[in-house]
């Protein structure tokens, strides 16, 4: 809502733009910019979450994967979980990095 009153909204509308493209080219375009940050942040989260309830609620999957494998001091089963759940999170931020850059055009890489 924030973006709505902002001075580069104001002038679209004040150049005569519809409203349909003032509101997804201008105010859409910059406000979804830490939305999509915080859905990255979020993955991780998600998957850290997933442990507590696959255990909890024994279903199968890689958070139980991990838990067994340390509880059966299964190293190098613990490393593949871990490092597969790593990769996954850093996959899907630095896809997110790539969407905000492709958003924000003040944003080079």
């Amino acid at each position: 809502l924030d973006a709505l009153t902002q001075d580069y909204v104001r002038t679209a509308r004040a150049k005569g733009l519809r409203e349909r493209v003032v509101l997804t080219r201008h105010a859409l375009r910059n406000a979804i910019i830490p939305v999509i940050t915080v859905l990255g942040l979020q993955f991780g989260q998600l998957l850290g979450g997933a442990v507590i309830t696959e255990t909890v609620f024994a279903w199968p999957g890689i958070g139980q994967l991990t838990v067994d494998s340390i509880r059966n001091a299964d190293f190098p089963v613990t490393q593949a979980a871990v490092i597969t759940i790593a990769v996954m999170i850093s996959v899907v931020n630095t896809a997110i990095d790539v969407v905000v850059g492709i958003i924000d055009p003040r944003i080079r890489f």
